[in-house]
Parts: structure tokens; C-alpha cells; sequence
């Protein structure tokens, strides 16, 4: 396969991707684009651990996608780490059927964080609920703490040669991009540019992505410091991930990379 990667700035990719999904029950008119396609269980598990090094992968608890119930276990791990594909991403208000992010948490993030997508995509597939009304329920549950931030430091690892996902922080743009960007994202709650010194605009080291600032301000309990993968491991995982690249381009075009994040840290 020949690979080309386009460049774009850090501080874009980074704000795109990493999306929470919570939901409560409360009753609506059915939408009639909710319900996701169901990808070949061979693809989405060897997507979903893509997400994770390949030495915690065969002992992960790997999560699927019925599109009429929601997420199950597909396999039970004993090692404490999961990982899923998500598929919606609240803040947008949207029901899209072609995002998909490889993701992974360690223990603390499987009980602290994972239960919102749980949520949303048991709400999602039940075709009962919009989508404006999953991003507000969302925003209400954060800003009274239904949902905990993690307790303890921990680790997402987002290993995946590609995800699919929003391309802005802004909820008013939809577009979404195929982008290839390795990385490590690590549980900050509540931390900001101005805790750690330096001003978000910095080209300086760490970044930090807090997805549900475009919602609830500038402090939110599912921030995280984020850190890409030196050029030499993100080129092995590019390498490796070939045939799994061509395997989604094949189920569906979109899926092809059009971008890469550099390294400059822009």
C-alpha cells in the first residue's frame, strides 16, 4: 500500500480526538438515522485492540457493537485493560455513521470513564432518544457528578494505526477525517494550561485534551495529558498496521488515512 500522510497541526488532531458519551432515560421521538451499521466482528475486534500494545492485547476484555442493544463483551480479559470502537461522540448533537476511534483503559478508566459510551450507545441503539437530548442529559449528569472522575494517575493507550473523528473542537463543525496519530493519553482531571504554567497556545509540551471544555468551561474531570509516540514506534505501528488499514478501506472507503499529525508539537 502506498502511504502518504498529510501533515496537520497537533493541537488540532489532538483537541479531535477523544469524545465522551453518557446518557440518561428520558423519553423522545425516535430519529431516524440512529441506528449504526454493525461492523464484521473479525474487523471491529482486531480494530478495537489495535488501541492497545500488542503485549496486553490477548488478556484485554475487548467490548463489541450490537447495534440494537449496545456494547457486550465479546471476550472477558483478565489483565484489566478493554478496549471498544466508539461510534458516537455526544458534544456534536449528531447521529453519524461513519466515526470510529479505537479506544483502551486500564482498570481505573474502564470503571470511571467507560461507563458513559456504555450509556450512550445502550441510548443510541434503542432508538428512543435524540441526539440533542443525549448531548444536554450528558452535560446536566457531568455538572452534578453522576459520573466520577478517575480517583487514581492511569492510562489510555490509542496505539491504532487510524481513527475516524471529529476534526475541530468546535460542536458547529461536523467534519470528520481518517487521521493516523499513535498516542498515550493520560488521566489529568480538572488540570489546565494555566495549572501547569504555560499558555494553551504554547508549542510547549504537554498538550492536554479536556473534550468536555467546549460544554461545561475550561475545567472538566475527563482531561488528559496527552503524549504522541516518537517517529520510530509510530512508524512501526503504521508498518504493522497495513493490513489492518487495508482490511477498513476495503469494508468502507472513508476509512482510508488522509492525515497525520507531525511532530512539532504546532
Amino acid at each position: 500500500m502506498t502511504k502518504h500522510y498529510l501533515l496537520m497541526p497537533a493541537r488540532t488532531i489532538l483537541w479531535m480526538i477523544f469524545i465522551f458519551s453518557i446518557a440518561t432515560q428520558c423519553p423522545a421521538q425516535t430519529t431516524g438515522n440512529w441506528k449504526l451499521e454493525k461492523m464484521p466482528t473479525d474487523l471491529e475486534t482486531d480494530f478495537a485492540l489495535s488501541a492497545l500494545p500488542s503485549q496486553l492485547r490477548s488478556n484485554a476484555t475487548v467490548y463489541l457493537l450490537n447495534p440494537d442493544k449496545g456494547y457486550y463483551i465479546s471476550k472477558q480479559g483478565s489483565n484489566g485493560f478493554v478496549c471498544f470502537i466508539s461510534r458516537t461522540e455526544w458534544e456534536w448533537a449528531e447521529f453519524r455513521q461513519d466515526v470510529a476511534t479505537p479506544i483502551s483503559y486500564d482498570a481505573e478508566g474502564a470503571k470511571t470513564i467507560m461507563p458513559v459510551y456504555l450509556d450512550v450507545a445502550a441510548m443510541r441503539s434503542s432508538g428512543k432518544y435524540s441526539p440533542v437530548q443525549i448531548r444536554d442529559t450528558i452535560t446536566a449528569r457531568i455538572k452534578r457528578g453522576y459520573y466520577k472522575a478517575p480517583s487514581r494517575p492511569g492510562i489510555s493507550y490509542m496505539e491504532a494505526p487510524m481513527m475516524r473523528v471529529y476534526t475541530s473542537n468546535d460542536p458547529k463543525n461536523n467534519n470528520v477525517a481518517s487521521v493516523s496519530m499513535p498516542h498515550y493519553m493520560y488521566y489529568a482531571p480538572y488540570l489546565t494550561y494555566a495549572d501547569l504554567g504555560i499558555d494553551s497556545s504554547s508549542t510547549q509540551a504537554p498538550f492536554l485534551v479536556n473534550p468536555d471544555a467546549m460544554i461545561l468551561g475550561k475545567k472538566g474531570p475527563y482531561t488528559y495529558a496527552i503524549t504522541p509516540l516518537n517517529e520510530t514506534e509510530t512508524a512501526k505501528i503504521r508498518e504493522s498496521g497495513q493490513a489492518l488499514l487495508k482490511r477498513l478501506e476495503d469494508y468502507k472507503p472513508y476509512f482510508k488515512v488522509e492525515g497525520a499529525m507531525n511532530h512539532n508539537h504546532q
